[in-house]
């Protein structure tokens, strides 16, 4: 998102579980288009709003797994802020060998962007 639209939202990343690491196969394919994840940490709700980043001050959460639509409409029934699910394929455990992995990475990469592009418009001067 911060690659394309650069600061012009306030955006952070949060799952349902903060119980694994950055994905080496996800940092790869982000890489190929020019986006850094090396240093992006997971961290689930919980901890998103142990930190300060009460839900309640953002407008829009994104889900991409049913699981984390779940736990979104359950924090967010009190907010009022929209709950998308976007269904995109959990690239985990596909594909055999590393170019057949990172093609699973990429296919679920590219359907995020195309998502976020269909929603969000074209990328800003600002974040292209």
């Amino acid at each position: 998102m911060k690659k394309f639209y650069g600061q012009a939202a306030y955006v952070q990343s949060a799952g349902v579980y903060n119980d694994m690491e950055i994905d080496g196969f996800s940092v790869a394919v982000c890489s190929e288009l020019g986006i850094e994840l090396e240093r992006h940490r997971s961290r689930s709700f919980d901890e998103m709003e142990e930190w300060g980043d009460d839900l309640s001050g953002f407008d829009l959460v994104v889900a991409l797994s049913p699981a984390s639509q779940r736990r979104a409409l359950e924090l967010t029934r009190f907010f009022h802020l929209d709950v998308e699910y976007w269904p995109i394929l959990d690239p985990t455990g596909l594909g055999e060998g590393r170019e057949a992995k990172l093609a699973s990475y990429r296919e679920a990469r590219d359907q995020i962007k195309s998502r976020m592009l269909a929603r969000f418009g074209e990328p800003t001067e600002e974040g292209a």
